[in-house]
């Protein structure tokens, strides 16, 4: 474990960091700054996403995949990060949103137009499918999926499931292991459901606690509004702080502020490490652009929204000043803010884990069915099985050594996934343009031609197949 932990004091320093903001910025320039020019259609774009269709709606793959993203992240992520960086770190969080969403949009495209279809009618896809349909790179895609595995469909769901136990036996005093059984009912009752239950329980769950979580938010700034302009300045100045001449707010330098808000705006909405990819694959929309800009609006959501106003709510009633950090920082900052705001945090923070549970398990099922395409189907209801067993098991079972595996395995899965992505760009651009010129020839809802872009891709398999054999 010592070797791990200095491998990720190396990868979470300043390398995973710089490759995916550097990646953020290749995509923005390939595609034009999409994340301004198309940020009003991001909004309109949900409103046809919500229309009923076979499968797995668009607004249903955007509310899973947000189910996945908003989680400790929003809540204990903005707070460590203030607590590490100081108010500078959010400036920088800002940054990373911005830069991670054409990153977002381009695994959501490269996840539609890789994607397999499931005996049920359903999709599955996800970067292990564009890295050996589209790289053409098995290896690099065994390599992603064995990380995703390990990381998130089971260290993360057991590290998930301990975050929740402890919520829970934070506020009610009960054994960990009865909310671990209770936790285990209810996720069997979403995961044995498919993928159209997951997405389904996320299109009523997600927007509602979201909405009550950003309410309160925005309560709590109305209450403290003449001190918004003074948060706003002392965000921007502590994030071009060089100098750490003085103790509290003014200790934090820029090095902290960029470290702790890049780091923790890339974990709260994921994008680069090729999770969300795999939830916008099952979309069933007419165009791979549809739901590249339904991933781009839920990294805005994660970050610019969710975690903003946990940032707001922890800056304007003076908690930082506490001393406190984590779920500590969030609860006592909700605390002054609104009575029994302690609870809310509690609440929230078991919903949001709870999707993010499902998520990761379904994650897991993805890769697993890449992994072992024969007998994938049959390997599902084990591993679901198995999932809830390790759910158990993280509720009542110290977990803290699994922090740094699912740190090393989350690195991994950034790098592997980074290269496909500059890889594959191509196609993400040749999608875009696609899309772009059906709007200016007057086409209102472009389409996009799945079946011939498969036969397409199969044949281009087949001839780098034979040229390797020859």
């Amino acid at each position: 474990m010592g070797i791990i932990k200095s491998l990720n004091g190396i990868f979470w320093g300043w390398l995973v960091a710089g490759i995916l903001l550097s990646t953020g910025v290749f995509y923005t320039i390939l595609l034009k700054f999409p994340q301004v020019r198309h940020f009003k259609q991001l909004f309109t774009n949900i409103i046809d996403g919500m229309k009923k269709k076979d499968g797995v709606s668009g607004f249903g793959a955007l509310c899973a995949a947000v189910g996945g993203q908003v989680g400790t992240g929003s809540l204990v992520g903005v707070a460590t990060a203030l607590a590490s960086g100081g108010p500078g770190a959010i400036f920088w969080m800002w940054v990373t949103a911005i830069l991670g969403m054409p990153i977002n949009f381009g695994e959501a495209v490269l996840g539609q137009i890789f994607r397999v279809k499931n005996k049920d009618g359903t999709f599955r896809g996800g970067p292990a499918y564009y890295m050996e349909k589209g790289f053409k790179s098995k290896l690099l895609a065994t390599l992603f999926s064995i990380s995703l595995i390990l990381g998130i469909g089971f260290n993360y769901v057991m590290i998930q499931s301990n975050s929740i136990s402890n919520a829970v036996t934070g506020v009610i005093d009960i054994n960990p292991a009865f909310a671990g059984i209770a936790l285990v009912i209810l996720v069997s009752m979403v995961i044995f459901g498919g993928v159209k239950r997951l997405a389904g329980f996320s299109s009523y769950v997600v927007p509602f606690m979201a909405l009550v979580y950003i309410l309160i938010a925005v309560f709590i700034v109305i209450t403290n509004f003449n001190m918004l302009l003074s948060v706003f300045a002392l965000i921007f100045k502590s994030a071009f702080n060089f100098n750490a001449a003085a103790g509290g707010v003014a200790g934090y330098t820029i090095k902290e502020a960029f470290r702790f808000g890049v780091a923790r705006g890339l974990f709260s909405n994921d994008a680069g490490n090729g999770t969300t990819p795999s939830m916008h694959a099952s979309a069933n929309v007419k165009h791979p652009v549809n739901q590249g800009f339904a991933a781009m609006l839920g990294v805005f959501l994660t970050t610019m929204i969710v975690c903003s106003c946990t940032a707001f709510v922890i800056l304007f009633t003076g908690a930082l000043d506490t001393g406190a950090t984590g779920i500590a920082l969030t609860q006592a900052a909700f605390g002054r803010g609104i009575p029994f705001g302690n609870m809310v945090v509690f609440a929230a923070m078991f919903l949001f884990g709870f999707t993010t549970l499902l998520a990761d398990i379904y994650y897991g099922e993805v890769n697993l069915r890449w992994l072992f395409p024969k007998i994938g189907d049959k390997l599902i209801t084990p591993y679901r099985i198995l999932s809830c067993g390790v759910i158990l098991v993280g509720a009542i079972a110290p977990v803290t050594s699994l922090w740094e595996l699912a740190d090393f395995f989350g690195a991994l899965m950034v790098f592997f996934n980074v290269i496909a992505l500059i890889g594959l760009s191509k196609h993400v651009k040749r999608v875009y343009m696609d899309y772009k010129d059906q709007k200016k020839n007057g086409i209102e809802e472009p389409v996009w031609d799945y079946e011939d872009f498969i036969k397409e891709s199969e044949e281009t398999t087949r001839s780098h197949e034979k040229n390797i054999k020859g």
